[in-house]
């Protein structure tokens, strides 16, 4: 965006439509991607415009006739020239995302929380959990948002928050703050279940690196800003998910489950074990490579696990 298009827009743009409608322009023309946590470039846009303004969707939508300030404008208008000349997804400009209703910090030592473990979490996974649960980890945590929102959902549980990345479990941790959970939610350092001896989970949800190597090599740009490690897993994308399957069932306790994101490996998944029975979660508001496995399946065919 050169300084002429900015002074152009700050002097001709007005409204919080006008900023909207131009800068959806603006990303399309540029062929922006979308996909951590905004669907398209409407929403983006007024992730940008909600942090600058202090205002929630709904507010920005009740006010779109509504004038900005010149300060306003200009403020929106650098983080708009950030997200298109560096492609860095709106999270990482305003350092907030919302994942199952709950607004979270990010920055780029994590990734921008976007699965749909989120809906499974609002609906307290059912079908499939029969029972409240007494103990929750959350495996390769991140940012701490399913542990996070899964203390929310199950107020009586204690949750282990566990990640192998420092830097992951220290936003995690600064969001365990901020959301007042320090009783409930304990950030913890492991690779996988490595420090985790003797412990028995009622719950254990991941949503683990599963991104293949054809696909890291073919990732848009917005991804590049995210940490590798939270993303990468081998050439077939399988690579942590074939050592939770071999480790988890002497994690679970006798009724326990494991729900575990695979994202676009789930094809191959299916092919490497297709005699496990997965579940694959089917959602309401989109998303899917979501399985549910019990502690007994788990048991039944370790022996297939990690070949």
């Amino acid at each position: 965006m050169s300084p002429s298009t900015i002074e152009n827009a700050l002097q001709d743009l007005h409204s919080i439509d006008d900023l909207l409608r131009w800068s959806v322009s603006q990303m399309l023309s540029q062929q922006l991607f979308f996909g951590h946590g905004n669907a398209n470039a409407v929403e983006e846009a007024r992730a940008l415009l909600g942090h600058v303004t202090q205002l929630t969707p709904d507010e920005l939508l009740d006010a779109r006739h509504c004038r900005l300030t010149r300060d306003e404008k200009a403020a929106y208008l650098a983080l708009l020239k950030q997200r298109i000349e560096q492609r860095k997804p709106a999270a990482y400009l305003t350092h907030q995302a919302w994942f199952a209703g709950l607004p979270f910090y990010v920055d780029e030592r994590v990734l921008v929380p976007r699965s749909p473990i989120a809906e499974l979490i609002e609906t307290g996974f059912q079908p499939w959990l029969q029972h409240q649960p007494q103990r929750i980890l959350d495996l390769c945590t991140g940012s701490g948002c399913i542990a996070i929102a899964c203390a929310y959902a199950f107020p009586e549980a204690q949750i282990d928050a566990v990640d192998l990345s420092t830097d992951a479990l220290a936003v995690a941790e600064q969001n365990i703050e901020q959301h007042g959970l320090q009783q409930q939610v304990v950030p913890l350092q492991s690779d996988l279940f490595d420090s985790l001896t003797g412990e028995r989970y009622d719950l254990i949800v991941t949503n683990p690196p599963y991104v293949d190597a054809d696909d890291m090599a073919d990732l848009p740009d917005e991804y590049r800003h995210e940490p590798e490690l939270g993303l990468a897993a081998g050439d077939d994308g399988l690579e942590l998910v074939d050592k939770m399957l071999l480790q988890a069932a002497d994690y679970l306790t006798d009724n326990g489950l494991l729900i575990c994101e695979v994202g676009n490996s789930m094809p191959a998944l299916n092919d490497k074990y297709p005699d496990t029975g997965f579940v694959w979660v089917e959602f309401e508001r989109g998303g899917d490579g979501v399985f549910v496995l019990s502690r007994q399946q788990l048991v039944e065919h370790r022996s297939r696990y990690g070949r």
